[in-house]
C-alpha cells in the first residue's frame, strides 16, 4: 500500500493528527517568548509545563466516555475545543499562575483528541488489515514542523503572541470538518460480558511509548532555547530546532511501515534507539546551531517509529470493545511522559545546564534496550 492510499484510507484521523501537531509545533517555537514574558528561570518554566501533564491525566477517564457519548462526532468536536484552547497561551499575560492554568486546559483537550484519534486509526487498521499508525503519526510530525516554521516566521516579522496563537487556532479549527467518520457501535448498555483490561499489554506498550515520547518532548520544548541561548542563534534559527525534529520524524514515520514489515517490532525499537541516542549526544555537544540540527535530525529519525509501534500494538491486541480504553491507558502513560519530560529537563537545566540535561536524555532513551529484551511476551510483526 502506498503512502497516498494509506492517507486516503485514514483521512479523518489524519486531519486530527495534523490539528494536534499544529498545536504543539506553535507552542514549542513560542517557548522562548512565553518564558521571557513571565520572567522565570529554567527550573520554574519546567515546572509550569507540568500543567499539561495534569490536564492530560483527565484523559484516562474522560476519553472513553467522550467517545461513547459522541461517537462519530467525538474527534471533530475534540478538535474544535482544542482549536479554541490553543489561542489561550497568547492571552496568558505575565502571570505564572495564568500560564499554568492555560496549560492544564490545553493539555486536557490535546490528550482527549489524541486518544480518540489513535483509537480511530486502530479501528481502521482492524477493519482493513492495513498498517496505518506510522503514516498518521508522520502527518502529526509534518504539521508540527510546518507550525514551528510558520511560528518562527511570524516571530521574525514582529507578530505578537496573541496574533500567532490566534492564527494557529484558526488552522486547527480548519481541520475539524474533515474528521467525521463512521465508527463501530460500542457496548453502551453494559449488557456484554465484563472482560478485564490486559494490564500486561498496557504496561509493556505504555512504557515503550512513555520513553519514546519523553525523548521527543525534551527536544520539542527545549531545542529552541538550546539553540538561541546556548549556541547564540536567532529566533528563526531557534524555531528550526523543533522543526528539524518534526521533519525528520515525518521521514522516519513514512518509511516506518516498510521497515516494520521486514524486521520485528522489538528489533526496530533497538535499532531506532541507537540512532536516537547518537543524535541527542551530538545535539548536547554541538558547537553551533548547524551541528545541533544534525543531532536533532538523527534523534527524530530514531524515535519516530517507537511511539506509534507501541500504540499500534496495543490497539491491535485489544478486544474491539476495549480498544479505546486500552489505548487511553497506554496513551496517558506515554503522553504523561510527553509533558513530564520538559519539566524534568527544566530541573536538569537549572542545576547542570542544558548541555548536560540533553546528555541525560540519551541515558533515558538507552533504557529502551533492556526494556525490549524484557518484553519478549509482546508479539512481533511477522
Amino acid at each position: 500500500m502506498t503512502i497516498l492510499s494509506s492517507l486516503a484510507l485514514s483521512r479523518a484521523p489524519v486531519a486530527a493528527f495534523m490539528a494536534v501537531g499544529l498545536t504543539w509545533g506553535c507552542f514549542a517555537a513560542m517557548a522562548p517568548v512565553l518564558k521571557a514574558r513571565i520572567g522565570v528561570d529554567d527550573t520554574t518554566f519546567g515546572l509550569l509545563l507540568l500543567g499539561t501533564a495534569i490536564g492530560l491525566s483527565t484523559t484516562l477517564w474522560a476519553a472513553a466516555r467522550w467517545d461513547r457519548l459522541l461517537g462519530s462526532w467525538a474527534m471533530p468536536m475534540g478538535t474544535v475545543m482544542l482549536g479554541l484552547m490553543a489561542t489561550l497561551p497568547g492571552w496568558a499575560g505575565v502571570s505564572t499562575l495564568s500560564l499554568f492554568l492555560v496549560l492544564v486546559v490545553l493539555g486536557g483537550f490535546s490528550g482527549l483528541t489524541d486518544v480518540v484519534m489513535n483509537a480511530r486509526v486502530s479501528e481502521v487498521e482492524a477493519r482493513t488489515g492495513q498498517s496505518l499508525m506510522n503514516v498518521n503519526h508522520a502527518m502529526f510530525s509534518v504539521a508540527y514542523a510546518i507550525s514551528a516554521l510558520l511560528t518562527g516566521a511570524m516571530r521574525e516579522a514582529g507578530w505578537g503572541p496573541e496574533a500567532i496563537f490566534a492564527v494557529t487556532g484558526l488552522l486547527i479549527l480548519a481541520t475539524a470538518p474533515f474528521q467525521w467518520m463512521e465508527v463501530a457501535p460500542q457496548d453502551e448498555d453494559g449488557t456484554g460480558p465484563k472482560v478485564a483490561l490486559p494490564l500486561s499489554l498496557v504496561a509493556v506498550c505504555g512504557t515503550i511509548v512513555l520513553i519514546a515520547f519523553m525523548g521527543e518532548a525534551t527536544v520539542e520544548a527545549w531545542s529552541a532555547l538550546h539553540i538561541e541561548r546556548t549556541l547564540g542563534g536567532g529566533a528563526a534559527e531557534g524555531a528550526f530546532g523543533p522543526a528539524m525534529l518534526g521533519l525528520t520524524m515525518a521521514v522516519g514515520r513514512f518509511s516506518g511501515q516498510a521497515v516494520a514489515a521486514r524486521l520485528s517490532e522489538l528489533m526496530v525499537i533497538r535499532l531506532a534507539t541507537g540512532l536516537a541516542v547518537i543524535g541527542v549526544l551530538i545535539a548536547a555537544a554541538a558547537p553551533s546551531p548547524a551541528v545541533a540540527y544534525v543531532g536533532f535530525g538523527l534523534q527524530g529519525l530514531g524515535i519516530s517509529v517507537i511511539g506509534p509501534m507501541g500504540l499500534a500494538l496495543a490497539g491491535r491486541l485489544a478486544a474491539p470493545r476495549q480498544r479505546t480504553a486500552v489505548i487511553a491507558r497506554v496513551a496517558v502513560i506515554g503522553f504523561t511522559g510527553f509533558f513530564l519530560a520538559p519539566a524534568l529537563m527544566g530541573l536538569g537545566a537549572g542545576v547542570f545546564g542544558l548541555r548536560w540535561a540533553f546528555a541525560c536524555v540519551a541515558l533515558l532513551l538507552a533504557m529502551l534496550w533492556p526494556l525490549s529484551y524484557s518484553a519478549r511476551v509482546a508479539p512481533t510483526r511477522p
